[in-house]
């Protein structure tokens, strides 16, 4: 029996950024659902539910934030935002709404598809309730509250694997310094982001080949942090001392 292939939802006002997304997406396997307003995007969602759901932020009807916020409030189906709104405060607005992933624009097919594989599975592992999950040389047992890198385990303390077990389950995915702050150390602290400088120094020692040059613990600067396997995606890189931001793939 063959396998029903995934679908997508895409909302966006520009035909061309419609017609290249569905481009990528069916060559990538996926078929196609497009929205041009945010009134359509939502009858879509409820008439015929996707497995992925790329939103834009500009459309003509209303903001795509509302629209996140509308399907939030039923659905949790994987949503990736793209947007030409760069600003870090608007990324962790959306971010805390409810947005799995920010693309901005201009972007690269291979990046987005990325994110949407990693997206994509996140949920799936969240419906299954898979008890291990592997980054690379690192690997997580949920089951036994236990941490490996290459078969060794690795002491933790409890707010370290706490920090680690939920950038596990947000895997490749971004996860905010506020969402980190007020699921580890509770709503009191959620402005205290050197607690989190702290606890990821201390993890990238444990879990980096080179804790100066991170390929598993990846900071979005400004945002919060995301959990990769140890070959980041395209536009994705890893962070390097000099907390340059990743170069992008852009389009024509």
């Amino acid at each position: 029996m063959n396998e029903i292939p995934p679908s997508v939802l895409v909302v966006d006002d520009e035909i061309q950024i419609r017609r290249f997304l569905r481009t990528g997406f069916e060559l990538d396997g996926f078929t196609v659902q497009e929205a041009e307003t945010g009134a359509e995007a939502l009858r879509s969602a409820t008439l015929k539910p996707s497995d992925l759901v790329i939103l834009d932020l500009g459309l003509p009807d209303v903001d795509g934030a509302e629209v996140l916020e509308r399907l939030r409030a039923w659905s949790g189906v994987p949503l990736i935002v793209l947007s030409v709104r760069s600003s870090e405060a608007e990324k962790v607005r959306l971010l805390e709404l409810g947005a799995d992933d920010y693309v901005v624009k201009p972007f690269g097919m291979a990046e987005l598809l990325a994110r949407a594989h990693s997206a994509m599975r996140r949920q799936l592992r969240s419906v299954r309730g898979e008890p291990v999950v592997r980054f690379g040389p690192l690997s997580i047992d949920f089951t036994a509250r236990a941490v490996f890198i290459n078969d060794t385990r690795l002491t933790l303390t409890p707010k370290e694997y706490r920090l680690l077990q939920i950038l596990a389950q947000h895997s490749g995915n971004v996860v905010t310094h506020q969402f980190l702050l007020r699921e580890v150390w509770g709503i009191e602290h959620v402005d205290d982001t050197h607690y989190l400088r702290i606890f990821v120094r201390k993890l990238r020692r444990k879990i980096e080949a080179d804790p100066t040059q991170p390929r598993i613990l990846l900071t979005e600067l400004g945002v919060g942090y995301r959990l990769v396997s140890s070959e980041p995606p395209a536009g994705i890189a890893p962070d390097g001392p000099s907390g340059e931001p990743p170069p992008r793939i852009t389009t024509q």
